[in-house]
């Protein structure tokens, strides 16, 4: 399996299609020798176990499983996926304990610092479609 960005703007993995239901395309994704290299392996969900599903909305019936194909993600939608999962998150923690730590007590601050992140993520899972639609990856035949 590899992965490469084929230029400014777009990168390409390649994967297995694992399950095809209705209009989505369940991609398995695996580990290559690329994300040792790669700057954003940190940020990214890829580089961290050896298999990865990805699901992409996809109207094309002509995918089959086990079919080799290539996952394309433009590169601002993968900073804007890091964005909301793991910058802003921090930043409303921390401008929360700010904020508390004036009028709280210190230990009172710090769990409502850490609680004022599960409305965030039930917010974010309440609005799964609407991601899925604005994060939209394309699946190439190769």
């Amino acid at each position: 399996m590899s992965s490469e960005v084929s230029n400014n703007n777009v990168f390409t993995h390649s994967g297995i299609i694992s399950k095809i239901t209705g209009n989505s395309v369940i991609v398995s994704l695996e580990q290559n020798i690329h994300c040792d290299s790669c700057r954003a392996k940190a940020a990214c969900g890829i580089s961290e176990s050896t298999t990865k599903d990805v699901e992409i909305m996809n109207s094309d019936t002509s995918f089959k499983i086990n079919e080799q194909v290539n996952v394309v993600l433009k590169r601002s939608l993968g900073f804007k996926a890091v964005f909301w999962a793991y910058i802003f998150p921090f930043i409303l923690m921390f401008f929360t304990l700010i904020i508390t730590s004036g009028f709280l007590k210190e230990w009172l601050s710090g769990t409502l610092s850490l609680l004022i992140l599960l409305p965030y993520y039930l917010l974010l899972y309440y609005f799964k479609s609407t991601l899925k639609s604005a994060f939209n990856m394309s699946v190439l035949k190769i």
